[in-house]
């Protein structure tokens, strides 16, 4: 392995991206890490490169193809002017918050995933199964850390409950301010590991983010009120790890809406899933029909009532989603065509 291999893969580079480099592109351009992204720029790092450029050029409204944190670009070698993106080998993406059907992407080339919940008031699981759907979806592991175990009478009975919301499942308990505790994620932040922390505000994820760098990422207090931490991350960044690898911390999302996850979703719920093949009809509705295997179940004690409603939830929200970025898209498409055609019947009258 050269120098220059050796460096890259301090940052994450590995087969999977020098496969996709055309001969041409050796000598002529550079491959750079998004450290950062910017309204109007990119912080990259690369071999001796560590400076902003210019975001990457898309088609518009393409935002699928834009760059952000964790994406691998080649530059030009002498402008450092971004050329394309290499592939992923998995994303993170969302429909984005309000009434828009727009994609935001949320982090790129992850190993580990981190679902930051904590075990006072903000637990939720049926927000921890969203985002192990996520991961599920992105080929990440995933890996539920439970803060502010201090807070809690009996945090292992919590991560016991969390462990059974999805077939192997690995479940951390700890207290972020304290390094010994901390210390047990480190297995999953080696060299040129990426992980990411996803999370809603007031999780601790910034405490957690503080430790395991040792950066004083700013922090706010806990409101006595609800026990909720103040948002305080606003924008998604890699954090350089003593163990070599990189952590992306991400802001906390109030809405996390779920699109083109369907095999993330089906992971998750397995348990119920599998029930549902063993309906007397393929499309039950697992309400009252006979041979409902699913109704059976729950009548059984077998399954959770509750989470035959929050698979229903999502599987709901995930096709609502999907179909309608698929009319966007169609949209999109159309209008497109019919600006070429315009723009060709110009041409053709002149």
């Amino acid at each position: 392995m050269t120098q220059h291999e050796t460096e890259l893969a301090e940052l994450g580079w590995r087969p999977f991206f020098s496969s996709q480099l055309e001969t041409d592109e050796l000598d002529a351009t550079t491959p750079v890490r998004v450290m950062a992204v910017h309204r109007d720029a990119l912080q990259v790092v690369g071999e001796r490169i560590d400076e902003t450029v210019p975001p990457l050029r898309t088609a518009e409204n393409d935002e699928e193809s834009a760059a952000t944190v964790g994406d691998w670009l080649l530059i030009e070698a002498t402008t450092h002017r971004p050329l394309r993106r290499l592939e992923r080998f998995s994303v993170f993406k969302r429909r984005a918050a309000g009434t828009g059907r727009r994609i935001q992407l949320i982090a790129a080339n992850v190993d580990t995933l981190f679902v930051v919940s904590s075990c006072n008031q903000d637990y939720n699981p049926a927000r921890i199964e969203r985002y192990l759907a996520l991961a599920n979806e992105a080929d990440a592991m995933p890996v539920v850390v439970l803060t502010k175990a201090d807070l809690s009478d009996d945090a292992h009975a919590l991560a016991a409950e969390v462990a059974r919301l999805s077939p192997g499942l690995l479940v951390e308990t700890v207290d972020a301010r304290e390094p010994g505790d901390v210390a047990r994620l480190a297995s999953w932040c080696g060299r040129g590991q990426t992980v990411a922390l996803v999370g809603s505000s007031g999780v601790g994820k910034s405490t957690l983010v503080n430790t395991m760098t040792g950066a004083a990422i700013a922090t706010q207090g806990i409101r006595e009120d609800d026990a909720k931490g103040r948002h305080t991350t606003t924008a998604r960044a890699l954090h350089r790890l003593p163990a070599g690898g990189w952590l992306l911390d991400t802001p906390g999302m109030r809405e996390l809406q779920l699109t083109d996850v369907r095999d993330g979703i089906d992971s998750v719920f397995d348990d119920v899933t599998a029930l549902a093949a063993s309906c007397r009809f393929a499309d039950c509705r697992h309400d009252s029909e006979p041979g409902c295997a699913v109704r059976s179940a729950i009548e059984a004690g077998d399954l959770d009532p509750d989470r035959l409603a929050r698979w229903r939830k999502l599987v709901a929200e995930e096709s609502y989603n999907r179909e309608a970025l698929h009319e966007r898209r169609s949209r999109e498409k159309a209008f497109g065509k019919m600006v070429k055609e315009v723009v060709r019947e110009k041409r053709r009258r002149r």
